[in-house]
C-alpha cells in the first residue's frame, strides 16, 4: 500500500481552505495597486502578483473541502502562513528596487510582515516607492487580523500551547462562540480590529491638523496605524517613531498597548462591560509587568544621564518597553546607544508578549501567570506538603494538564531560542561578519519571538541585511514557527500525524 493510500490527514481540506484564503489576498494587492496609480508608481509587481494568486487559489479551492477536522486545523493553520509569506514575497521580487530584489530578502522581508516580526532587510528606504512600503504595512495589518482570528477560531479549539486559557482569563465558556457561528466571531473581531486602526488613523490625523503632528501625513497615519494595532512595527519611516513628534509617539502608545490586549475583552468593553478588564488576573499581571520595566528602565536612564529632561525619560522609556514587550518594534531614539542595564530591560521585555487572543507574539502574559502562580502554589507545598492548593486564574480553577503544557511551552521556546542563538554565532563566524553574543542573543529573540529590532547592527536603525544568507533562511524559518505558536509545526514533522 502506498504512503499516500496510508495518510489519516484530510489535506485537500486544508488546502482547499488555503485557497480561499490565497484568494481573498487579491483584494489588498489590487488595493495596493491603485495606491501605486495614486503614486505614479508601477502598478505590474502588485497586479501581476494579485493574478498569479487568484488563479493559485481558485485551484486550491477546487480540492474536495469537507469539516475542519484537528490534524486538518493544524496543517491549514502553518500552510497558510507559508503561502502568505510567498505571495507577499513576489511583488518585492517583480519590483526589483533595493536589496528586496533577492529571493531570500524578499522572503525574509514578507515572512518578518506577515509574522508581525518587523525585522526588516531594507537599506535604503528611499529606494522603495509608497505603495511598496504600503505593501509591507499591510502584510502586517493582515497578519495581525490573520492570527487574531485564528488563535480564537481555531487555536482555541485546537488546545495549542495553551490557547485553551483564554476560555477561563477572558471570563467566556467558549471564545470561538461569542456569536452563533465562527464566522460571524471573526466577522466581529475583524470590526473591533479595523475600528481601532480607524481610531489610530483618526487621532494622528487630529493631531497633525491642530499642529500637534506637523509631519504626519494621510499615508503616515494610515501605514503606522496599520503596524501599531497589529502590533507589527514596520514604518516607512528609516527613524521609525522618531521621525514624529512627542504628542505623536505619546499618542501611539496605547495603540500598541490595546493591539496586545485580549480582544475577547476588548470587546466586552464595547459593550459596557468595563468589569471584565478589572476581573482579570493576566490583564493586571500585563499592566503591572509594562510598569515594572518601565519604572526599572527609566531608572536606569536616569542614573546614566541619557536624558536630560524628565518628559523625555519618561516617553522614552514607556514607549520603548511597551514597544518591546507588544512585540510591536517601533523606536523613538535608537537604544542601541543606551547603557547596558537599560538595554537588558528591553531583552527582557522580549520575552513577554502581551494578552492571549490579540496580536501580539512571544510567550504570552498568560501563560507566565501561570508559571509564577504554580511555582508559589509549588513554594506553599513544600512547606505543607498535604495542602492541596489547584492554580487558579481570575478565581477559576486551571487543570494540572494544562499547566504542564504551559511550562513545556516556555522551556521549548527556551531551548529553541539557545540553539538559534548558537546558529546565529557559529554561522556568522563561518561566513565572516563575526557577532557578538548579546546582539546575537538580541537577533534571535527578536525574529524568533518576533519582536524585529535587536541589538548592534540589527537595532532600531539597523536592518538584518548584514547577516549571512543561511543565517537569514534560519531566521524566516523561526519567524513562521514562532508566530504560529510552535506546536503545530512540531506536530506536522511527526509520523503518527500523518499516519496512526
Amino acid at each position: 500500500m502506498s504512503f499516500v493510500g496510508e495518510l489519516r490527514v484530510d489535506w485537500a481540506t486544508s488546502l482547499s481552505l488555503v485557497g480561499t484564503v490565497l484568494k481573498a489576498l487579491t483584494a489588498p494587492l489590487v488595493g495596493t495597486a491603485l495606491v501605486a496609480l495614486w503614486y505614479r508608481e508601477p502598478l505590474v509587481p502588485f497586479l501581476a502578483t494579485a493574478v498569479l494568486t487568484l488563479a493559485a487559489g481558485l485551484a486550491l479551492e477546487r480540492l474536495d473541502r469537507d469539516d475542519l477536522g484537528l490534524r486538518e486545523g493544524f496543517l491549514m493553520v502553518a500552510l497558510t502562513w507559508l503561502a502568505i509569506a510567498v505571495v507577499g514575497a513576489v511583488p518585492f521580487l517583480i519590483a526589483g528596487d533595493g536589496n528586496l530584489a533577492t529571493p531570500v530578502n524578499a522572503l525574509f522581508e514578507s515572512t518578518s510582515g506577515v509574522t508581525t516580526t518587523g525585522a526588516t532587510v531594507v537599506e535604503n528606504f528611499d529606494a522603495h516607492g509608497r505603495s511598496v512600503h504600503l505593501w509591507r504595512s499591510l502584510l502586517q495589518w493582515m497578519g495581525g487580523l490573520g492570527i487574531l482570528v485564528i488563535a480564537v477560531a481555531v487555536l482555541s479549539q485546537l488546545s495549542i500551547g495553551g490557547a485553551q486559557l483564554m476560555e477561563t482569563e477572558s471570563q467566556t465558556q467558549d471564545v470561538n462562540k461569542l456569536t452563533p457561528s465562527i464566522e460571524e466571531t471573526a466577522r466581529l473581531l475583524g470590526w473591533l480590529y479595523a475600528g481601532l486602526t480607524g481610531l489610530m488613523v483618526a487621532t494622528w490625523l487630529t493631531l497633525g491638523a491642530v499642529g500637534l503632528g506637523p509631519e504626519v501625513t494621510l499615508y503616515d497615519a494610515v501605514a503606522h496605524a496599520f503596524t501599531a494595532v497589529s502590533t507589527a512595527g514596520f514604518s516607512p519611516r528609516a527613524e521609525s517613531l522618531g521621525a514624529f513628534s512627542p504628542a505623536v509617539q505619546w499618542a501611539t502608545i496605547p495603540f500598541m498597548f490595546l493591539g496586545a490586549t485580549n480582544f475577547v475583552l476588548l470587546y466586552h468593553l464595547t459593550q459596557g462591560n468595563p468589569s471584565r478588564l478589572a476581573d482579570s488576573d493576566e490583564f493586571r499581571f500585563y499592566l503591572a509587568v509594562v510598569l515594572g520595566l518601565t519604572g526599572l528602565t527609566a531608572a536606569f536612564l536616569v542614573a546614566s544621564d541619557q536624558f536630560t529632561r524628565i518628559e523625555q525619560v519618561a516617553r522614552h522609556s514607556l514607549f520603548q518597553v511597551v514597544s518591546i514587550l507588544t512585540t510591536t518594534g517601533y523606536a523613538t531614539v535608537d537604544f542601541v546607544d543606551w547603557s547596558p542595564a537599560a538595554k537588558h530591560m528591553l531583552f527582557l521585555a522580549m520575552f513577554s508578549g502581551g494578552m492571549a487572543g490579540s496580536t501580539t507574539c512571544s510567550i504570552k502574559t498568560l501563560r507566565w501567570l501561570v508559571v509564577v502562580k504554580s511555582f508559589r502554589r509549588d513554594l506553599f507545598r513544600e512547606i505543607h506538603p498535604d495542602a492541596i492548593r489547584p492554580v487558579r486564574l481570575s478565581g477559576q480553577v486551571i487543570d494540572e494538564a494544562v499547566v504542564r503544557d504551559v511550562y513545556a511551552y516556555v522551556l521549548l521556546s527556551g531551548i529553541i531560542f539557545v540553539l538559534l542563538t548558537v546558529f546565529v554565532v557559529t554561522d556568522a563566524a563561518r561566513a565572516g561578519p563575526g557577532i557578538g553574543e548579546f546582539e546575537a542573543m538580541g537577533a534571535s529573540a527578536a525574529t524568533f519571538l518576533n519582536i524585529g529590532p535587536a541589538f548592534g547592527d540589527a537595532g532600531p536603525y539597523g536592518d538584518y541585511a548584514w547577516f549571512p544568507a543561511t543565517t537569514k533562511v534560519a531566521f524566516i524559518v523561526l519567524m513562521w514557527v514562532g508566530r504560529i505558536e510552535i506546536i503545530p509545526v512540531l506536530v506536522l514533522l511527526t509520523p503518527a500525524f500523518w499516519r496512526s
